[in-house]
């Protein structure tokens, strides 16, 4: 039995041997320690490799709480990064393209931005009137076009037909016949319209595209004899200052508005009495119109855009809402909802300057706020009726030439830029 066991015991030894001869020989070679570990073990330790000189407490790897002889993070989408764009983008020939003869021109307007003091930027005026005679579309679309201005230059890449139109714009802003000019303007309304029955043969048509609206030419001795008798009329209202003067190739605004709050919504509330809080908001209701006048360079026709908006609160319509408490489980409440008119307006006309410009615009929501009152003086209640309604007249007349260009900015005189009235 023994000498059985003594072959095997010989050759377990000598494998035992020769592995551990080829630890060694490994450990040498990896610059490893001499003590043996189990393989598992092993394993863990050189995944984690000890930390290198750079790895103290003010090392980088430290600061960003990063593992020391932890792998970098790759790089990934920064939450700042500019987004890839999508379409293709290209750097051009870097030369601005001419396939229709587009030309380069710089027109002086300093003459007409330095007479002006009623705003800061007199060159938008020029830019707008530009806009409106050649349209939006032509700066947009076709041909590559550039349409800038700055207070002393107006800087305009498009073709010689386009150049055409640009040049007589402005000529009609720097003309020195259009530098002392002014217009007059009047917003008054009526209760009825039948004024037109006595005025009928003072009138002459002039198209409008808006519905229900109308405007009519008068000499101006005409225009001075109709206005002195509506103003003998007991439902006779005027919105503007009967002087109010509006200077070529400036934009004035008359408007008389005022905000009326309302309750919009409830929202509930646990943490307070009475276990809701009212929600509100402010509408606002007037009137508001934008005179844009221009003068042709020969001083004999008027070119102006006339833009009105009118917001009427006709009335509130009462919704009745239940908001429950702990406290009183039945309560409710009442919110309201809005019942508006809305009319608006917006031409371009051209007339002769020794006539005068009427533009009615039927009757329309009245444009001054009023609240309602009772038919018959006396009664607790008012009546119901209708909303108020009103025929809206403007009179537009050239008041000719003065030797003060600022005249809007006098003393005593509302300021052309913007008039807004009181009721």
């Amino acid at each position: 039995m023994l000498a059985r066991a003594l072959p095997v015991a010989a050759a377990f030894l000598v494998a035992a041997g020769t592995l551990g001869d080829q630890r060694t020989t490994a450990q040498a070679q990896n610059g490893a320690s001499a003590d043996w570990r189990p393989p598992n073990a092993r394993r863990d330790h050189e995944a984690a490799p000890a930390p290198g000189p750079d790895a103290g407490p003010g090392s980088p790897a430290a600061s960003s709480g990063q593992a020391p002889g932890a792998a970098a993070p790759g790089p990934g989408p920064q939450p700042n990064a500019p987004r890839r764009p999508i379409a293709k983008v290209s750097t051009g020939t870097g030369q601005l393209p001419n396939q229709q003869g587009q030309l380069w021109r710089e027109y002086d307007i300093s003459p007409y931005t330095l007479r002006v003091a009623s705003t800061n930027h007199p060159e938008h005026a020029i830019v707008d009137w530009i806009l409106r005679e050649t349209g939006y579309e032509a700066w947009n679309c076709g041909p590559v076009a550039v349409l800038n201005a700055n207070p002393r230059t107006l800087t305009v890449y498009h073709t010689p037909e386009m150049h055409q139109v640009v040049g007589d714009v402005v000529d009609r802003f720097v003309s020195s016949e259009a530098q002392s000019h002014a217009f007059g303007l009047r917003v008054v309304s009526l209760s009825h319209p039948n004024w037109r029955a006595r005025a009928q043969g003072l009138l002459q048509p002039v198209q409008v595209q808006t519905p229900g609206a109308q405007a009519w030419l008068l000499q101006k001795e005409d225009a001075a004899v109709l206005l002195a008798e509506l103003q003998r009329r007991s439902d006779y209202r005027e919105h503007s200052s009967p002087h109010l003067l509006v200077n070529n190739g400036q934009s004035s605004v008359v408007s008389a508005t005022r905000g009326r709050s309302y309750v919009r919504s409830a929202a509930l509330r646990t943490d307070a009495w009475p276990g809701f809080e009212p929600e509100t908001s402010l509408v606002d209701e007037g009137f508001s119109l934008e005179f844009s006048p221009l003068l042709s360079v020969d001083g004999r026709t008027i070119d102006a855009t006339i833009k009105c908006e009118i917001d009427q609160m006709e009335k509130m319509v009462s919704v009745p809402l239940e908001v429950p408490s702990s406290v009183a489980p039945r309560q409710r409440t009442k919110i309201e909802v809005p019942q508006m008119s809305h009319f608006r307006f917006h031409e371009r006309f051209r007339w002769p300057v020794e006539q005068v410009l009427l533009i009615g615009f039927g009757m329309v929501p009245l444009p001054v706020p009023s609240e309602g009152k009772p038919l018959v003086a006396g009664l607790p209640l008012p009546l119901p009726s209708s909303p108020p309604r009103a025929d809206v007249l403007v009179f537009v007349e050239s008041s000719g030439t003065t030797n003060q260009p600022n005249l809007a900015n006098q003393p005593g005189r509302p300021d052309a830029g913007t008039y807004r009235g009181r009721y």
